[in-house]
């Protein structure tokens, strides 16, 4: 216990610091996201992943919370998506070559043995999903973090009761890390996690989670993980339909997200991520007792239900600017990102 206190703390203040560090490189190489006219460096997921694996890497070389072989393996893995976020950051690689680099990471942690040949390929399918869903949440200040570290508590709650120590050494960890960044991301953000650290933070958690559902009913599995992200889920679910029902490219950048929305509604950017933090909250809490036992399976259904009419609601309000005021938006944008 002692040394889970000790390594959260560590990550949380490490990451704080590289965080402040690496702010002023991603300005001088040009780096950054431009939210409302105000320029955002996008390096600041390096920090995370620095600090998660620096720290529970010690551990597991020191022997005072070894992870163990799965747990480590699924660090690597996260290592590599995490590489290959950095290299989006750099050269923007499109959204399809994120979500293949992802898939084949997830396809070295999935347990196959116990999820079987087809559930383990809908298990990678669903794992890049994730990973690339986090992503779409670095759309807003804080939003990313508030809903990694819950969902990393959660997950979290639940390899603990599957006494998957070394997963939930992992998983404490990378909360703390998050909570150190989010001291620089909160509106205003001076700086985000960018591809390199929400690729990370969702491939780690939404391979977690599935690993913690190893031997469970597929069904009642499909819910319970659905419970977990479900926020992640309900913003591309939003996007995707909103942009299919506008007529736009699925790819296409637009400022149709969840957090875009609610601003239009008269959010602050802070209430804005407050509102989702919260919903993100009670998603989790369903999806950790469905996962102890503790509710039925129609807990996870509940939320189901509950995101889709969100979903639903939320694109009655209108994000579409004309089409050459958009164009110029994205022009600018790209003069930013490109230096």
């Amino acid at each position: 216990m002692l040394y889970g206190i000790a390594a959260a703390t560590t990550a949380l203040l490490l990451a704080a610091v590289l965080a402040a560090l690496i702010r002023p490189l991603a300005l001088r190489l040009g780096l950054v996201d431009r939210r409302r006219t105000r320029p955002v460096p996008v390096l600041g997921g390096l920090a995370v992943v620095g600090a998660t694996c620096l720290v529970a890497g010690a551990g597991d070389w020191s022997g005072v919370a070894p992870l163990g072989s799965g747990v480590g393996q699924l660090l690597a893995a996260g290592g590599a998506v995490a590489l290959l976020g950095l290299i989006a950051d750099v050269w923007r690689l499109k959204t399809r070559f994120l979500l293949l680099g992802t898939a084949v990471a997830a396809a070295c942690v999935v347990p196959y043995a116990e999820f079987g040949v087809a559930e383990g390929v809908l298990g990678v399918g669903w794992i890049a999903f994730v990973a690339v869903a986090f992503k779409g949440l670095d759309h807003a200040d804080g939003l990313a973090g508030t809903v990694g570290v819950v969902t990393a508590f959660g997950v979290g709650a639940c390899a603990s009761a599957e006494v998957m120590d070394g997963l939930a050494v992992l998983l404490s960890v990378l909360a703390a890390a998050l909570t150190g960044f989010l001291m620089h991301n909160w509106h205003p953000a001076r700086t985000a996690l960018g591809a390199t650290g929400s690729l990370f933070a969702g491939f780690v958690l939404a391979a977690a989670a599935l690993i913690t559902r190893t031997g469970y009913d597929p069904v009642a599995s499909t819910g319970v993980l659905f419970a977990l992200t479900a926020v992640a889920s309900a913003d591309v679910l939003l996007v995707v339909l909103s942009r299919l029902l506008a007529g736009r490219p699925v790819l296409r950048r637009g400022p149709d997200h969840l957090a875009h929305r609610l601003r239009r509604l008269g959010l602050t950017p802070s209430g804005a991520t407050v509102v989702l933090g919260s919903a993100s909250f009670a998603g989790v809490l369903v999806g950790v007792l469905v996962h102890g036992g503790w509710v039925g399976r129609t807990g996870a259904a509940c939320v189901a239900c509950v995101t889709v009419s969100v979903v639903l609601l939320l694109l009655r309000v209108p994000v579409y600017g004309p089409r050459r005021l958009e164009s110029t938006q994205v022009s600018g944008h790209l003069r930013v990102r490109n230096g």
